[in-house]
């Protein structure tokens, strides 16, 4: 195995177990959000005003514990999303770096291999994705799992919002395309200032939140109006009593979602819950990068070290059976 396959994959792995702890940390905050993304307002009526509403209605229904309903279905796909993600990132990085000969990466060519690997992810992710939204803004104590999410409608519901998902590849494009750089102009800053002539590793625990916090909150503003656009298509139907889930309900459309929005809230209504997207993405994102640069060593090391294993176990294993022959 190549030194580009292992960089890529202790990469990838210490991207996604940041992303599971990470998500599972903040998925109270990140349920209370999706379901106040969901509702559109109806006959000038509105079930939650503010994002707190959403907390009290669980704590007063006794339902605190449904907070966290889809918690594994959504760590999965975390967890798959972030890998694939950080390994298709890493390995088209260092392929361009190999092609052109060049250590430094622009901020254009970075954009597309960002992106590039954001597609992929997205793709492979998206019905676990689906299913995960499903389960957040189902009514509290009534989500179901993940293999009666999946079969409950057509293969192609699944993947209900891949365009928009496919669109917001963007959004971790520009996110990873601003800490990257910050990052780097952070610890050249470090090297000019130590002049021992060698860069640090890695960002301080600080430093890396800090970035993360900054790079996601510049993403999110550009690509919130598509971000909410996508949890109304993906969300569960409302269902407040039997009759109506009996009911098969025409499948939510991008223009059907645009018109809602744009008829009942308002130019403005394509902002509602920003400021709790802003505060539920950039906390996730800056605990997952800082997680991140904090374990990426470490996860190197034991990749080196199975190498190594494997590589020892596999020469004693040709001795043997050469021994035997």
């Amino acid at each position: 195995m190549s030194s580009i396959d292992l960089e890529s994959i202790s990469e990838a792995t210490s991207g996604a177990i940041g992303a599971v702890l990470s998500t599972t940390i903040l998925y109270p905050l990140d349920t209370c959000k999706a379901k106040y993304q969901a509702e559109v307002r109806s006959h000038g009526r509105q079930k939650y005003r503010n994002l707190s509403d959403v907390l009290w209605e669980a704590v007063s229904t006794g339902q605190i514990v449904s907070l966290y309903q889809g918690l594994g279905t959504k760590n999965l796909q975390s967890f798959i999303a972030q890998f694939v993600y950080f390994y298709g990132y890493s390995y088209f990085k260092r392929a361009y770096q190999v092609k052109y000969g060049t250590k430094s990466i622009g901020t254009k060519a970075n954009l597309l291999l960002a992106a590039s690997a954001g597609a992929c992810t997205a793709i492979i992710t998206q019905p676990l994705d689906t299913a995960s939204s499903r389960m957040q803004t189902s009514a509290f104590g009534r989500s179901k799992g993940l293999w009666a999410m999946l079969t409950e409608g057509s293969w192609s519901e699944a993947f209900d919002g891949l365009g928009i998902s496919l669109l917001l590849t963007s959004n971790p494009a520009i996110q990873y395309t601003v800490f990257d750089q910050l990052k780097q102009k952070l610890l050249d800053g470090k090297l000019r200032k130590a002049g021992n002539g060698t860069s640090p590793e890695s960002l301080s625990a600080f430093s890396a939140f800090l970035l993360g916090a900054i790079s996601k909150s510049i993403a999110t503003v550009l690509t919130y109006p598509a971000i909410r656009c996508k949890v109304m298509i993906q969300a569960a139907d409302s269902s407040d009593d039997d009759t109506k889930e009996n009911k098969k309900k025409p499948r939510k459309t991008l223009m059907g979602v645009l018109d809602a929005i744009w008829k009942r809230e308002g130019i403005f209504g394509f902002f509602k819950g920003l400021h709790a997207q802003i505060l539920k993405t950039v906390l996730s994102s800056a605990l997952l990068l800082m997680i991140k640069e904090k374990i990426a060593a470490t996860t190197w090391v034991l990749i080196l070290a199975i190498r190594s294993y494997l590589v020892v176990s596999q020469g004693r294993l040709k001795g043997s059976v050469k021994r035997l022959e």
